[in-house]
């Protein structure tokens, strides 16, 4: 039997060898096949093991795969959320020298679940809405870098959790098409065919009995339009700020997390202009920002608390010369973290008098400090910095707050 194996990888096609390419794939016998979950597609799609890996892979005509498989490529080269490619297998044949399609072979995206499989306990709207708000997510990324999907859809997209937070990934590029830039119609047909795409499949599930009674398929595909549409406005409107523009930042945050975000990298660059912000946001779930302080920095914070606290540390973050996304060489995101501790959180904390400490526990103290920080520069126009935005919140806030260790006055009698 001849046939061509194109991979991006040496070592693939060593492990690749031992599956059999002679046999068309729903023939494959099990002890090659693994048991996964696999969502709805229009070819035949199986998990395998090769070595010490799962595939998947998948049959479809010699060009699309050639193509699918370069655009995976370019995607991963972006990094952008997909799934990754590994293999082309050409040529192929069965035992009577007939021609089997040619396969797709990507990595197998591990803890990523289909929609279908997700949906066989009916999930809480809450939770509906965090897979559509990831899903929104993965759309104005994949248009930021010029990626026209061409059919967005629950069924070509895997969901992953991480960590508590909901990750959207493409697992079916055959119809997108990459290009420098998108216009603002490619954008709109991909939003439209995502809001029918979306829509029937709810209702798809709706008539199978697996969708909570007070989820309306339509009206959840039209949010998922409108959710990407605030999104793409927040994050691709002009950014730039003069030498002063802490607080602007801060603006940036605090409308991504009215939108229901968080923030998952903030990248600020400097120019001759002034500097630009890059927001990359992502969806979470409750209790993340809890965890995240936690692992971070060892701070054990309410969840509001945490989150405020962990939008700080990322504005401290991109600020770092010596800390680059990526970069094994660069400061790692832990030991930042635990500079933020030691150079601005206890510094903060400190400036507080320290009979004045206990009013509240610390990690809402410093939150507190930089609600009245965002304050004091909204209303002044310009960061006023931390020291300032303690002194005043000291002096005009925390004085007039209760000492709880203090036994309260006996009310008056009447």
């Amino acid at each position: 039997m001849t046939f061509q194996i194109t991979a991006a990888a040496p070592d693939h096609p060593g492990l690749l060898l031992e599956l059999p390419w002679q046999i068309p794939l729903e023939e494959w016998p099990a002890q090659h096949l693994v048991a996964l979950p696999r969502g709805i597609s229009r070819h035949v799609v199986r998990f395998a093991r090769a070595g010490g890996e799962v595939v998947a892979v998948k049959e479809v005509g010699e060009y699309n795969a050639v193509r699918e498989y370069g655009l995976l490529r370019d995607l991963n080269r972006l990094n952008v959320p997909a799934v990754e490619p590994v293999a082309v297998v050409t040529g192929r044949a069965d035992g009577a020298g007939e021609a089997l399609e040619p396969v797709l072979i990507t990595h197998h995206l591990k803890g990523s679940m289909p929609y279908r499989a997700m949906f066989e306990t009916t999930m809480r709207p809450r939770t509906v809405n965090r897979l559509l708000d990831a899903l929104a997510v993965l759309l104005v990324r994949l248009h930021l870098v010029g990626f026209a999907w061409g059919d967005c859809s629950l069924s070509n997209t895997l969901f992953r959790r991480d960590a508590g937070a909901y990750a959207a990934y493409l697992v079916d590029a055959e119809t997108g098409q990459l290009q420098p830039q998108l216009s603002d119609g490619q954008r709109s047909y991909d939003i439209e065919i995502a809001r029918v795409n979306v829509a029937g499949e709810l209702m798809d599930l709706e008539a199978g009995g697996s969708l909570h009674p007070s989820v309306d398929p339509v009206s959840f595909g039209d949010a998922l339009a409108a959710r990407y549409a605030e999104l793409w406005h927040e994050l691709t409107r002009a950014s730039v700020y003069s030498r002063n523009f802490r607080h602007r930042i801060d603006d940036r945050i605090r409308r991504l997390n009215d939108l229901g975000f968080d923030v998952a990298e903030l990248q600020i660059k400097h120019s001759p202009d002034g500097a630009r912000v890059t927001i990359l946001p992502k969806a979470v779930d409750a209790g993340h920002h809890q965890r995240q302080l936690l692992r971070l920095t060892g701070l054990d914070a309410e969840e509001n608390q945490a989150r405020s606290l962990l939008n700080d540390l990322e504005t401290y973050t991109a600020h770092q010369e010596d800390y680059e996304p990526g970069d094994p060489l660069s400061a790692s995101r832990e030991v930042v973290a635990h500079r933020w501790v030691r150079e601005v959180f206890r510094p903060t904390v400190r400036l507080v008098p320290k009979e004045l400490r206990a009013r509240m526990d610390t990690a809402q103290l410093y939150h507190e400090i930089l609600e009245h920080r965002w304050y004091l520069s909204e209303r002044e126009a310009g960061d006023v910095g931390l020291e300032r935005a303690v002194d005043d919140y000291v002096r005009t806030v925390l004085v007039h707050i209760p000492d709880p260790a203090e036994p309260l006055e006996d009310a008056p009698v009447e």
